[in-house]
């Protein structure tokens, strides 16, 4: 693979009026979607713009470098991996290390979206949060979180139902509902999503 097999442009994202544009052999399609990516120790969830055959487009506000390589995890069970080939304005151009269908690769990710009991990507992380009850506040250890929700480990004193502030780091502060229980094991609903762009990396999350 060489990077001219791979030339979207920072200013255009490579797509017709219908989603759809032709390169060469290559074929390039819109994708609103979010995606798990995994890198140098980080993971964040970040913006599909565009797909091919051959690499796709991200959009990211955090700091990308040309060369790095990207574990690109669109669902729990669809994963790609490549280098970046480019990186400009919060964008950047994703060669793949291995071809892949674009057309099969979007049918299965709208099949799996459609299944019961599909859930949103998700970041592991390992930090403290506050949550705060009428009864008081106490530190709980969150080992996920995604836009509309968080996994938690706790002593069972959660109750299914029990409504609550989290606040994790940097004072971002969610009403939270815990959705489910189990041994140690939890799960809250964020009645309000959190920020896509405070999730880009979860780095300012751990510590």
């Amino acid at each position: 693979m060489t990077q001219r097999h791979f030339s979207v442009q920072p200013e255009d994202d490579g797509v017709g009026a219908i989603g759809q544009d032709r390169r060469g052999a290559d074929r390039y399609r819109t994708v609103w979607r979010i995606a798990k990516v995994m890198r140098n120790g980080d993971a964040g969830l970040w913006r599909v713009r565009n797909m091919s055959d051959r690499g796709m487009m991200l959009a990211a506000d955090v700091p990308i470098s040309v060369g790095e390589a990207l574990e690109i995890a669109l669902s729990d069970t669809v994963v790609i991996r490549g280098k970046v080939v480019w990186s400009e304005g919060g964008r950047c151009g994703v060669a793949f290390d291995k071809e892949v269908d674009v057309a099969e690769v979007l049918k299965r990710l709208a099949a799996e979206q459609r299944a019961t009991g599909y859930r949103q990507p998700r970041l592991p992380v390992h930090t403290v949060a506050e949550v705060v009850t009428d009864e008081g506040s106490s530190r709980i250890e969150l080992v996920d979180l995604s836009q509309h929700g968080a996994g938690f480990v706790h002593d069972g004193h959660f109750e299914v139902g029990k409504e609550l502030d989290l606040v994790l780091a940097g004072g971002v502060k969610r009403r939270a509902i815990v959705r489910w229980s189990r041994g140690e094991r939890g799960g809250f609903w964020l009645t309000q999503p959190l920020d896509r762009a405070d999730l880009e990396s979860i780095r300012r999350f751990e510590g």
